[in-house]
């Protein structure tokens, strides 16, 4: 008799661990996980896709991560992948957008639907670029991405609106730049703030920060007791910017400042009233060296400093992805 007793009280208990694990299972659990319920995929697909047109797409992702979940061998995983990314966009979860458009680039590197997917990795950094106050890791990976897809397809669609991008983002690093510049330069670090400035010149000098970056130049070459390349900076920003505020005042300080050795130079106090200037209405050329500065206008006045120009949101179309 002790042997039966001995299963029945086994029996209960596991019986009570299986309950016990199950209520933990239902209370750790995550909510919005999407049951399994086995469905066939034009039934999903066509769910899916209807959640999307509704506007609810955290759903309408679930949905289609599900039809490639139950029929991974069938042509609707393969569109179902890109779509379930583009609403992972739509809904701004941008880490699973990127994700998603990745896993189908290595599943099918040579789909006529590759350049969508780049464009949308792309697109999903470019969203999530900050100001120029804080780090600028996420807007080199958008520049990266951009890159990529230019240098892929470039004869698309998508190439096309890239390289607009490209040209923002080049101006958003670059004010990254004059940011830090025109900090060392408040604490009177001349020498750190002179190599972010010529760091501005040299990577981004068709952006609009290319005409700021030559004055502050001739401002801390000066303050170094660098007199000639203080002139020469001057030059080059008369030559590539003649009728400018930027000139003006490099100009004015080329003048003031005469040959002293650093110690015995007057101190410079750097421009810091910030209200914005407008954008060019194109890109800039590059800049040339010439060989002498042209004269300031007559009329000139001193400079203001640009803030910082926010890259503006996109939505990029909806995908329509083939066989």
């Amino acid at each position: 008799m002790r042997i039966p007793a001995f299963r029945a009280v086994a029996l209960s208990a596991l019986a009570l661990s299986v309950v016990a694990t199950a209520g933990c299972a239902r209370r750790g659990g995550n909510a919005a996980d999407t049951p399994y319920v086995a469905r066939d995929v034009g039934t999903l697909y066509s769910a899916a896709k209807t959640r999307l047109d509704r506007g609810q797409y955290k759903e309408a992702a679930a949905l289609f991560d599900e039809v490639e979940r139950q029929h991974p061998y069938s042509i609707w995983a393969r569109r179902a992948q890109l779509m379930g990314s583009f609403s992972y966009y739509l809904d701004g979860d941008y880490t699973k957008a990127i994700q998603g458009s990745q896993r189908f680039l290595s599943v099918h590197p040579g789909n006529r639907d590759a350049p969508y997917a780049y464009y949308l990795v792309a697109l999903s950094y470019y969203e999530q670029i900050s100001d120029v106050t804080r780090d600028q890791k996420i807007t080199q990976q958008a520049l990266d991405a951009l890159g990529e897809l230019q240098r892929r397809y470039p004869n698309t669609r998508y190439a096309s609106d890239a390289r607009l991008k490209v040209d923002l983002v080049r101006d958003h690093l670059a004010g990254k730049e004059m940011e830090i510049g025109r900090f060392y330069e408040r604490r009177g670090q001349w020498l750190a703030a002179s190599m972010r400035f010529r760091q501005v010149v040299d990577q981004y000098q068709t952006t609009t920060h290319a005409p700021e970056a030559l004055m502050r130049l001739t401002e801390t070459y000066l303050a170094l007791g660098l007199r000639e390349e203080a002139k020469k900076s001057a030059a080059v920003l008369g030559a590539n910017y003649p009728g400018t505020d930027w000139y003006a005042r490099a100009y004015k300080l080329a003048g003031e400042y005469p040959v002293l050795p650093p110690q015995a130079q007057p101190a410079l106090v750097p421009q810091t009233v910030a209200p914005p200037q407008a954008k060019p209405s194109k890109t800039p050329a590059p800049i040339t060296n010439p060989t002498t500065a042209p004269a300031p206008p007559a009329n000139a006045t001193p400079p203001v400093v640009p803030g910082p120009n926010p890259a503006p949101a996109t939505t990029p179309p909806t995908p329509t992805p083939t066989n």
